[in-house]
C-alpha cells in the first residue's frame, strides 16, 4: 500500500492514524445494533441508501469544496464506490438473508487476506509473508470462535456463503482503488465524498427496482405508502440510528479509515478488521446483556494475538 513518505518518520502522526483505525473499527463493530432495530421498519436497501445519502450530505457540509479529477481518477473513485460501498454492503446484506449471521461474519472477516492479495498481485507489494499467514490463521480462528460464541454451528449455505465471500473480495479491490487514489495526495474528505457520490449512483438501478417491487420482504424493496413512511420517519429513534449509521459509521469512519491508510498502508490497517466481531460481541455483552462464553473470550484473545503476529515481517521487526 502506498504510504506518503512525509509520514514515515512522523511518530505522532502514526499514533493518530492508529487511533483513527481504532475509532473506525469500534463504531463499525456496533453498527449491527442499529441495523437490527432499523430492519424492523426499513428494507436492507432502504437503510443502505439512506445511510450513504446522509453520509454524502454530511461530508459536503463538513467541507463544501471540491476539485476536478481526470477521467482515469474519476474511474478509480467510481470503482471504489462500486466495490467498497455498493457491492460490499449489498452483497453482505443479501448474504445475511440467505445464511446465518455467524457464517457471514466469519467469511467477511477474511477481507484482510484479499486486501493483501490485491496489493501483491496488482501493486507488486510483498505482503504474503510467513508471519502474515500464521497471524491471519490465528486471527481467523479467533473470529470463528467469537462469531459462534458457543451457541451456533457452521452450516454451509452455498448462495449466502458465496455472497459473503464476494463481499470480502469487493473490499480487497476497494482497498486497491483507495491505494491508487491515495497516491494523488487529494483531500481525504473530498475523495471519500466523491466515493459516496458514485456509490449512490451505482445504487440507482436498485432503487428503481425497489420502487416497482411489490414484495415488502424483498431486500431492495422501497416503501411508497405515505402512511407507512409518516409512521417510520416520525420516530426519533429511527432518525438517531440512521444518523449514527450515516454520519458517524459512514461519513466519519470512512474518512478516518482512508486517512489512516495513507499513513500506515491499507494492508496493515485492514488486519484490524478482524477485531470487528470482537468489538461486536463485547458491546453486546456490556450493553445488550448477551452472554459472553469462554469460547468467545478465547476467540477474542486469539484474534488479538493473530493481529500482532501478522503485522510483523519475516525479519522479526
Amino acid at each position: 500500500m502506498y504510504k506518503n513518505p512525509l509520514y514515515q518518520n512522523n511518530s505522532s502522526l502514526r499514533v493518530v492514524a492508529y487511533l483513527l483505525v481504532v475509532f473506525s473499527i469500534f463504531f463499525w463493530g456496533i453498527t449491527f445494533v442499529c441495523t437490527k432495530h432499523l430492519l424492523i421498519y426499513f428494507s436492507a436497501f432502504e437503510i443502505l441508501f439512506i445511510r450513504f445519502v446522509l453520509a454524502y450530505l454530511f461530508l459536503w457540509l463538513l467541507y463544501p469544496h471540491g476539485f476536478k479529477l481526470s477521467a482515469k481518477e474519476n474511474l478509480l473513485v467510481a470503482l471504489a464506490g462500486l466495490t467498497g460501498v455498493t457491492l460490499y454492503q449489498f452483497t453482505e446484506n443479501l448474504a445475511l438473508n440467505l445464511t446465518s449471521a455467524s457464517n457471514v461474519s466469519v467469511i467477511v472477516s477474511i477481507c484482510p487476506i484479499f486486501t493483501a492479495l490485491t496489493a501483491q498481485l496488482f501493486l507488486k507489494e510483498k505482503h504474503l509473508t510467513l508471519h502474515f499467514f500464521v497471524g491471519s490463521a490465528l486471527a481467523l480462528l479467533g473470529v470463528v470462535l467469537v462469531s459462534f460464541n458457543g451457541s451456533s454451528h457452521f452450516n454451509v449455505s452455498p448462495k449466502g456463503d458465496l455472497l459473503a465471500l464476494t463481499s470480502a473480495i469487493c473490499w480487497g479491490f476497494y482497498s486497491l482503488f483507495v491505494t491508487l487514489i491515495s497516491k494523488k495526495g487529494y483531500n481525504i474528505i473530498v475523495v471519500t465524498r466523491k466515493i459516496f457520490f458514485y456509490a449512490i449512483v451505482w445504487m440507482l438501478p436498485l432503487l428503481v427496482l425497489g420502487i416497482f417491487s411489490s414484495n415488502p420482504e424483498g431486500i431492495a424493496y422501497v416503501e411508497l405508502s405515505a402512511t407507512a413512511n409518516a409512521s417510520r420517519f416520525a420516530s426519533p429513534l429511527n432518525w438517531i440510528l440512521l444518523g449514527f449509521l450515516g454520519i458517524l459509521a459512514s461519513g466519519m469512519c470512512f474518512v478516518a479509515w482512508n486517512k489512516a491508510s495513507t499513513v500506515l498502508g491499507t494492508v496493515k490497517i485492514s488486519a484490524g478488521l478482524y477485531l470487528i466481531p470482537v468489538v461486536t460481541i463485547l458491546f453486546a455483552a456490556i450493553f445488550l446483556k448477551e452472554k459472553l462464553t469462554l469460547m468467545g473470550s478465547i476467540g477474542s484473545l486469539l484474534t488479538i494475538i493473530g493481529l500482532f503476529v501478522s503485522s510483523r515481517n519475516d525479519s522479526g521487526t
